[in-house]
């Protein structure tokens, strides 16, 4: 069966087919509203759809954007970012075009051009992690950053607030009663994250008045054994040095710090409260018992991203938004154990002496 067209439109509505044209593409004329729902409804009554590719050639846009990235495809996390800033290009009627590149230069710049030569009305280079990146040759001014800002500036950018984030995560655990907190931060080579993160626990204790502990401060690769082991270090401490709480830089190295408290008969969070960072799908909300987080808002920086690239919302150029980080409550952080004070042995065998005996000179 043929394609239904404009004339079949024109035909079926009895009107001129520069009146359809006009109707379809809501033109302000003065063409009544009678006219209008007539010429409507018979392009519902034909299956007449408008030729995205003729009406971009009129108005010069192409009801599409183009979104790169390095790998978020393939993380636990794309799904989310994607999410978000699909829900917005569908709210105002665009079609996304992802291409991910494996941080390949050459395909990125492939990807830049074919995107270029379809006219796409935004673009949007999203990174996996938050980190800082050089602006790609031939990409547009325009051009939204996700998850990454551009070391040359000029651009507008999206990223965590890792650092807000990070003294969220510590203030939990103050206001839980924790003095000796410790920070399981990642090892080398480390993330952008890492450092903004350790700020933010530095800044709640010094807030709080706490003297940072350098041996409270430890790393591990960026793995669940990787934190099994860092944590290990940590509880192996004598017990009046050993902390009552572990930051975790992210979900898996919390999960690795679990493993080692159980592994030394430490319930937590009767003997251990634990914060990790992320919000993991999978991970964060299964432990037993669930673990106390920071989101990453993914989902928020990805309609941000959008909204910003299809003019939905302002965005200044040059400025990168710091998007909140969110304390997600669970059940592994409680207050410190309880300091039960050694009785004097001294005292305590002269409370047990019969009335009528004596002390020893």
């Amino acid at each position: 069966m043929a394609r239904p067209r404009i004339s079949d439109v024109a035909a079926a509505a009895g009107v001129s087919v520069t009146t359809v044209s006009l109707v379809l593409n809501n033109a302000q004329t003065r063409i009544s509203e009678e006219t209008r729902q007539r010429v409507r409804a018979a392009a519902e009554a034909v299956g007449y759809e408008p030729s995205s590719l003729a009406r971009g050639l009129r108005t010069q846009r192409t009801r599409t954007v183009g979104l790169i990235s390095d790998e978020i495809a393939s993380t636990p996390f794309a799904g989310r970012m994607l999410a978000g800033a699909q829900d917005v290009a569908r709210e105002q009627g665009h079609l996304v075009f992802l291409l991910d590149t494996g941080g390949d230069a050459r395909i990125e710049s492939e990807a830049i051009a074919a995107l270029s030569a379809h006219q796409v009305d935004a673009m949007i280079y999203a990174c996996m992690w938050h980190r800082v990146v050089d602006a790609p040759a031939g990409v547009r001014r325009d051009t939204v950053f996700l998850d990454c800002r551009p070391s040359e500036g000029g651009y507008r950018s999206v990223v965590p607030d890792d650092r807000a984030g990070g003294a969220a995560a510590v203030r939990e655990l103050v206001e839980a009663g924790h003095r000796r907190i410790a920070y399981l931060d990642a090892a080398e080579p480390k993330p952008i994250a890492s450092g903004l993160r350790l700020e933010g626990y530095l800044e709640v204790l010094a807030a709080a008045g706490i003297e940072p502990d350098p041996a409270l401060h430890v790393e591990g690769e960026v793995s669940a054994q990787g934190g099994r082991d860092a944590a290990g270090r940590l509880l192996d401490l004598p017990e009046d040095q050993r902390p009552t709480a572990i930051f975790c830089f992210n979900d898996r190295l919390a999960l690795g710090a679990y493993t080692a408290a159980r592994r030394r008969g430490l319930e937590i969070p009767r003997h251990l409260s634990i914060v990790g960072y992320d919000d993991q799908q999978f991970v964060a909300a299964e432990q037993d018992p669930p673990l106390t987080t920071v989101a990453l808002p993914h989902y928020e920086m990805g309609r941000w991203a959008m909204e910003v690239a299809l003019g939905v919302r302002a965005g200044d150029q040059d400025v990168t938004h710091l998007m909140e980080c969110p304390v997600i409550r669970r059940d592994s952080v409680g207050p410190p154990p309880a300091q039960v004070a050694k009785p004097n042995r001294r005292r305590a065998s002269l409370t047990e002496r019969p009335p009528s005996a004596a002390p020893d000179r």
